[in-house]
């Protein structure tokens, strides 16, 4: 049992694929827009010749396409120099920093999530928190690029980040060390009653191959046949397309993956199953996949896929809500734009975007003591400034009905942390697997 050569460009951040912008596709430009481009060069020109100071062209350039693709949606974006290449080191998932995912909401830098086992974590920064100051420096209002820039450094240096956490008073300072991010994409270990736990923490190369060989790991330490699996997609932002589609093809043998559409024919693409990998593994293992908000993208790619096949109960928390495809589109050697191009859709043709993926169990995350304050600020795809509409219009109260108390979910964190469970989503999936029968949990049919 092998895994096919993916011959598909690499996907990025949530389905970024790399395809070249021809050049008679740029120059086919709408005759309408011909009085729009005289108010772009004419203001242009009367900036050149009027402003309180001297312009260099560049910076009035960078910041006309940059205001063109702001008003898109928060994920289009115009890369070049270092920005270029930092999102390249995200395939091998390897760099020095902090081991962030961030986002800029109205202004500020918001932690989507910490990568877990990365220096962030270990601070104890969390999702939802706002990164205010760098080094004692007012970021609010700046650019992304340049926070991330300055979050980013030699391995070993200290930054000293100041954190506004919602439900907290006041905010507070966190000195965090950056590290060499070699985030391990997969980790596994063998809970009590032979069953596995997987964590996928990033949709980085080679993810598909490296849970094949983490089952095969857990199996060969099983003392007998393996009784459940835990596949962990928590705090996961999301990564590579077709490492999404190897990962679920791993637990399907038949039926679609995901499918993306976009406006033009070429971007209107079917992924699926028996295409990366033949057969199942854990084939009749009882399977559950967790997600919660930090669950974007190429996870909840595998967590609609898995679902929709009934291959898989999913439990946890809704997940992000990131539905759209990005393509990279060169332009010069050092430049690119990175521009929504499709939305991807579930097996059951459910697009994600805005209301993300609901959990068949709705499990709080009752270990974090803030979880209740924090609640009311999570968050999702839905909260950022010009994100894109789902078609199927969903009203407020759908989208906000996963933060409706469960009156099954009574413990606090300082009771679970008497009993020893420091992570009740995952205590609460083992417990499900554990008092119920191989037959009626998550078996393929």
């Amino acid at each position: 049992m092998k895994f096919a050569a993916l011959v598909r460009a690499t996907a990025l951040v949530s389905a970024v694929a790399l395809i070249p912008a021809t050049t008679a596709g740029m120059a086919q430009v709408d005759g309408r827009a011909g009085p729009e481009f005289a108010k772009l060069f004419a203001t242009y020109q009367q900036i050149k010749a009027n402003y309180v100071e001297e312009v260099d062209d560049e910076k009035l350039i960078r910041g006309a396409i940059d205001g063109m693709l702001s008003s898109l949606d928060p994920h289009s974006g115009y890369l070049d120099g270092s920005d270029l290449q930092r999102l390249n080191t995200m395939i091998d998932g390897n760099y020095s920093g902090l081991g962030l995912s961030v986002i800029m909401d109205d202004g500020a830098v918001k932690i989507i999530s910490p990568f877990r086992g990365s220096p962030a974590e270990e601070a104890g920064l969390k999702a939802g928190d706002y990164i205010t100051h760098l080094e004692g420096k007012l970021i609010y209002g700046g650019d992304l690029d340049d926070a991330v820039s300055q979050m980013r450094g030699p391995a070993g240096t200290p930054i000293r980040l100041s954190i506004f956490r919602p439900g907290r008073d006041e905010p507070f300072d966190v000195t965090v060390v950056r590290g060499v991010i070699e985030l391990e994409p997969v980790t596994s270990k063998l809970e009590a009653g032979n069953i596995g736990v997987i964590s996928v923490n990033e949709f980085s190369r080679d993810v598909g191959s490296d849970v094949f060989s983490a089952y095969q790991g857990l199996q060969k330490e099983a003392s007998g046949r393996m009784s459940g699996l835990v596949l962990d997609l928590r705090s996961n932002p999301g990564g590579s397309l077709d490492e999404a589609v190897a990962l679920s093809d791993l637990f399907l043998d038949k039926g679609r993956i995901v499918s993306q559409r976009g406006r033009a024919t070429g971007e209107t693409i079917y992924y699926d199953s028996e295409s990366v990998f033949r057969g199942q593994i854990a084939k009749g293992v009882p399977l559950i996949v967790l997600i919660d908000a930090g669950s974007a993208s190429a996870s909840e790619i595998v967590a609609g896929a898995l679902q929709d096949h009934r291959r898989a109960v999913v439990m946890g928390q809704q997940s992000f809500g990131k539905g759209s495809v990005q393509t990279l589109l060169p332009l010069t050697r050092d430049s690119a734009l990175k521009l929504t191009t499709a939305r991807y859709y579930t097996p059951a043709g459910k697009s994600v975007q805005e209301g993300g993926i609901t959990p068949d169990i709705k499990v709080p995350q009752l270990s974090d003591p803030d979880l209740e304050r924090r609640a009311k600020f999570q968050l999702r795809e839905s909260d950022l400034r010009g994100h894109l509409v789902n078609e199927l219009a969903l009203e407020d109260r759908e989208l906000e009905a996963d933060k409706l108390a469960d009156p099954r979910f009574k413990l606090t964190s300082a009771e679970l942390k008497e009993q020893g469970v420091d992570d009740f989503q995952l205590y609460y999936a083992l417990q499900t697997l554990r008092r119920t029968s191989p037959n009626a949990v998550a078996r393929a049919k």
